[in-house]
């Protein structure tokens, strides 16, 4: 997979107090399709991203995301408190990606049978129900840290061919480790839900905030519950292969509301 290279959008210096010099824009993020962007305005500030108005805390802060297809041309506009208006274009870069194989699978988890289609589209409300919430929390502009230890096994963005089947793309960041390998919050949040759904068996979702939220597929095990705060760093369950899975692994994805995004893209390199 090509790796993007592109680093922080923009940057620029904040005060000794932490707080946004008056109109003066920060972003943090990279400019690649499958991206979150996290930025910063003086309070009371108003965003747009492409004419649409994006959510601003009483801090100023704000997120947004590209998809994984995106148009690559974007447009950002704000307005100061005093009435200022800017707007800046975002020219992203495109990425390439992957062909994944994955062979083996019991074909009851490649197409699934009649019986089971019901659970599968409870499974899927649950899990978009827990992805609804909306959250004051910006634990998200802390940087993210690996939820796991273990080499990479999968990308965001491969075209994934089950059993010789061509599938939907992957959005999630595959590491691969031994079963009971601990399982970490990558930043704080909060737990949305805990629990075993077909595809993905046991799985956890992480609130972090202002739409964002973490979702750990195929564990082993849960040591939370919904409701439960975590800290980053503290565990919420171990590496396993329940589900539609070939050997013991994590899979990680990060959302922004309805937006799929790169997990890869929000922690430091890893060999």
């Amino acid at each position: 997979m090509k790796r993007m290279l592109a680093g922080i959008l923009l940057s620029v210096a904040m005060s000794a107090t932490g707080t946004v010099a008056a109109n003066e824009l920060t972003l943090n993020g990279k400019l690649t399709q499958g991206s979150l962007v996290r930025g910063q305005l003086p309070a009371g500030s108003k965003v747009t991203l492409n004419g649409d108005t994006l959510p601003v805390n009483q801090q100023g802060k704000f997120v947004f995301g590209f998809d994984r297809d995106d148009s690559l041309t974007h447009t950002l506009a704000w307005t100061l408190p005093d009435g200022t208006t800017q707007r800046k274009t975002l020219t992203l870069t495109k990425r390439d990606y992957v062909t994944q194989r994955i062979d083996g699978l019991d074909q009851k988890m490649v197409t699934p049978p009649e019986s089971v289609l019901k659970r599968i589209q409870k499974d899927a409300a649950n899990v978009y129900k827990a992805r609804s919430a909306q959250s004051d929390s910006d634990a998200l502009f802390t940087g993210f840290i690996w939820p796991a230890d273990g080499p990479v096994t999968g990308v965001y963005g491969s075209q994934r061919i089950l059993n010789g089947k061509p599938s939907r793309p992957h959005y999630g960041l595959d590491v691969g480790s031994p079963t009971g390998t601990p399982v970490v919050a990558p930043v704080d949040g909060t737990v949305t839900l805990a629990d075993d759904l077909y595809y993905s068996g046991y799985t956890i979702v992480l609130d972090h905030g202002m739409g964002v939220f973490s979702t750990f597929l195929h564990l082993d095990t849960m040591t939370v519950s919904v409701g439960d705060t975590v800290s980053q760093g503290d565990q919420v369950g171990t590496i396993g292969e329940t589900g539609r899975a070939t050997g013991p692994h994590l899979d990680w994805r990060i959302n922004l509301n309805n937006q799929r995004l790169d997990p890869e893209l929000l922690v430091p390199p890893r060999n």
